[in-house]
Formats: C-alpha cells, structure tokens, sequence
C-alpha cells in the first residue's frame, strides 16, 4: 500500500529533500512502502540539472536551492500543492521513465479536469498548459523527477493560489513566450483540502490501473 502524508504549515526545502533520500533509500531496501507526500513549501527557486544561469533573473531576491531532479528553474511557494512521488518502479513492472512521467502527466490533466480546467501537453514544452480566457497560453503544472535504481522522487508542482508574481524572477522551466497561471487565476477558487481529495482518487485510479504494484517476492 502506498502511504499518503499531508504536510500543514510550510515544510523547508532542505528537510522535504532529506526526508525524501531517507525514504527512497528505505525502499530500495524494501524497508518502508512507497509514498506520496503532500506540501506547501516557503518561497523559494530550484534548479533542476539543465537549468541555465542566465535563466535566474534576480538571483537575490528569493532563496536558491540547486537539486538532482530533471528540469530547469522553478518556483515553490504557498499556495502551490507540491507532490513528491516516491515509487518502486520495479516492483511496478513499469522501469521506463518516459511512461512515468506521462502518467505524471496525465494525473495533472485528470485532477484539472474534476474542477473543469482543460490541461494539455504541449510539443517541446515541459509541463500542463491551459488555455487563458484571452486567447493566451500559460503552465498550471510543472513536474520534474529523479529516479534512482528505480524508485522515483521529486515529482509535480500544481498552481492553486500562489503568489505568481515570483514566477518573474526566473524564465520558468526555460519558457519565455508563455507566463504561468493558477487555478485562483483562471477563476477556481478551490481549497488544498478538495484538491488533495481530487489528487488520491485520480492518482490511485491512474496508477493502480496502468502501474500496479506487483507482490513482494
């Protein structure tokens, strides 16, 4: 069974990122089930490994935190619903990273759908993109992941209410002719509590249908 934890109050960068290595390393083992972990973090900029200088607009305006997970610049702050995914891609029968990260992917677009927010992919472009009431473009979820001996963590991050002013201090995820936008934004004004509701069910129809936990040997 996979554990769900929903974190309130706003969990540090630094303790989310040990946390995390702790409970991948214990699933390599088979010492602890595979997690998905639920959390806001304070403002803040990561770096995913092909993320560029130059894409850091004011470098000195908000911490940075340099990370092991795929991706470019991006911002975390309240008000964003973080999903860190810590699974056994092995005992899951699933060992392709591509897969996964469309089934990431795709677990963004089911969980807009329940508010009725059409999420697309877009050629080229990393992450779910919505279309604005003016015709314009802009990213609702971001994801970025590592996999280590195939379990995975890091994961997606799901604009709900944020302060997206803070997106200008980067180019997010190297898209400049696109801005960001949240479900607050386009006119959802929904809670981290129905939100998480909408996350577990369409995770745990998505992933136990095409990603199924196989028994232990």
């Amino acid at each position: 069974m996979i554990e769900w934890k929903i974190s309130s109050g706003l969990i540090p960068y630094e303790e989310a990122m040990s946390v995390m290595e702790a409970r991948v390393a214990a699933i390599i083992r088979g010492a602890a089930p595979e997690m998905v972990w639920l959390l806001e973090h304070p403002p803040l900029y990561t770096a995913g490994t092909s993320a560029k200088p130059s894409d850091l607009l004011t470098p000195e305006a908000l911490p940075v935190h340099y990370t092991g997970r795929g991706g470019q610049f991006t911002y975390h702050g309240p008000g964003q619903r973080i999903a860190y995914v810590m699974l056994d891609l092995k005992r899951r029968n699933a060992q392709d990273v591509r897969a996964y990260v469309q089934a990431l992917e795709e677990w963004i677009i089911r969980s807009l759908a329940a508010f009725n927010i059409i999420g697309e992919r877009r050629e080229g472009r990393v992450g779910i993109w919505v279309e604005k009431p003016d015709g314009s473009e802009a990213k609702i979820g971001a994801l970025g992941i590592r996999v280590r001996k195939w379990v995975t963590y890091h994961g997606i991050a799901l604009n709900i209410h944020p302060d997206l002013s803070h997106f200008s201090g980067i180019v997010p995820c190297g898209v400049s002719a696109h801005g960001v936008t949240s479900y607050a934004d386009l006119g959802h004004h929904v809670t981290m509590q129905e939100i998480d509701a909408v996350l577990r069910s369409e995770f745990s129809a998505l992933f136990n249908t095409f990603m199924p936990l196989l028994p232990a040997l």
